[in-house]
């Protein structure tokens, strides 16, 4: 089995980022994460990555100011001297242009957290509880030019407590995030995700319900 070389981009800590560093520790996991890249020079997740013997390279984006062209063409250049077959986002908080999607055609991942269409952008937590969501999650997609709305890879779902804070609702859904990020790398590095009419499919079946992954919490 030849593995899938994965760089993930991050922007703090990187908790999402050590999930799947700790999937791709497997033997058996399809995927290695190959290379770490940050525009934060002050990234926890730095750290972490070097801590497992990963590559790092920091592309600071405040020193190319307004030029988010030439930000990303400096990102991509890493990508390519790695030889990086998929692209896992994993809290980088910067957007990203069609130039540089276009250049990853459904090898292009993000987590996102809350169960997508629903309530895409920030506090997605405080904005689920304050409309009365009794189900809440986190989704794993392909990125599009538009934010939050590339077909969807995997969900898995919490219920919302009556007694919910954010703060809780979101400690919660990062246990989510953390079990369904390496699920979805693993389908995509094996080849088993296609997308027909902007929809994922599993093996040629549609993506299963978020209610079938939904964890004792």
């Amino acid at each position: 089995m030849t593995r899938k070389r994965v760089a993930v981009l991050i922007s703090g800590r990187g908790s999402n980022m050590a999930a799947l560093i700790e999937a791709a520790k497997d033997p058996a996991y399809p995927a290695e994460i190959a290379l770490v890249v940050s525009n934060r020079p002050d990234a926890g997740g730095l750290m972490t990555a070097k801590a497992n013997g990963i590559a790092t390279v920091v592309i600071d984006h405040t020193v190319y100011g307004k030029d988010r062209a030439a930000f990303e063409r400096a990102i991509q250049a890493e990508l390519e001297s790695h030889r990086i077959d998929i692209v896992c986002l994993a809290g980088f908080m910067r957007l990203l242009t069609p130039w540089f999607i276009d250049r990853w055609p459904h090898k292009l991942l993000n987590i996102h957290p809350a169960l997508l269409p629903a309530f895409k952008g920030l506090d997605t937590h405080k904005r689920a509880i304050e409309a009365g969501a009794k189900v809440h999650g986190a989704t794993v997609h392909f990125v599009v030019p538009e934010m939050d709305s590339g077909p969807i890879i995997i969900q898995g779902a919490v219920s919302v407590r009556n007694d919910d804070t954010s703060d809780a609702l979101a400690k919660r859904v990062l246990g989510v995030e953390h079990a369904i990020y390496p699920q979805a790398l693993k389908l995509v590095a094996e080849g088993r995700v296609t997308v027909a009419d902007g929809r994922c499919l599993i093996d040629g079946k549609p993506v299963p319900d978020p209610g079938t992954l939904r964890p004792s919490a």
